[in-house]
């Protein structure tokens, strides 16, 4: 396993649009998740050690910001004929042992992954209610350990500025996490 960290953000990079499979059998368009205030693109996936560390977190996280006018969605893009821990049976374990509010999604083509050019898993892009990139960063410092009592909640802090300004901070620490799964 390599971590991989992602770039930081590009202000006011449009999020493009996408028709993906849910593990609810629906398939889900960017305008089907998008917040009136703001809206949260996650890639994530089942088996990295760096989504299994915060995926609690991260459910809290995105239950808190859904009456900030934030909505959400989490993709899994990864080969899942090399990785069939992240396949859509496996998903649907996963966001129910987890408690998923938000469509978790397929990104069978990887080209989701490719136009908002993930890197990792967890790799977050939190857009603003015109579908400009306000952050792209990390969840929390804790990275793969547990969270430490009183530790800075980094995605949830930026995206409620997001909702109240419409900007996210000016500084923002990368996401780290396993490589995304290309297929071959």
């Amino acid at each position: 396993m390599v971590s991989t960290p992602t770039p930081l953000c590009d202000f006011g990079w449009k999020a493009p649009d996408f028709s993906l499979p849910g593990i609810d059998g629906r398939t889900y368009r960017l305008a089907d998740v998008r917040g009136r205030r703001g809206t949260l693109v996650m890639f994530i996936c089942n088996h990295c050690p760096y989504v299994r560390a915060v995926v609690d977190r991260l459910v809290r996280d995105v239950a808190a910001l859904r009456p900030l006018g934030i909505g959400a969605a989490a993709i899994m893009a990864n080969d899942t004929v090399r990785y069939p821990d992240d396949a859509p049976d496996r998903m649907r374990e996963f966001a129910a042992e987890h408690g998923f509010s938000f469509p978790y999604l397929i990104d069978e083509t990887q080209e989701a992954a490719r136009a908002y050019d993930a890197v990792c898993t967890p790799d977050f892009f939190g857009f603003d209610a015109g579908l400009g990139l306000q952050y792209r960063g990390r969840l929390d410092e804790s990275g793969r350990q547990p969270a430490a009592p009183g530790v800075r909640r980094d995605l949830f802090e930026a995206m409620r500025q997001v909702a109240e300004t419409g900007h996210g901070p000016a500084e923002q620490r990368a996401s780290m996490g396993c490589s995304i799964k290309w297929r071959a």
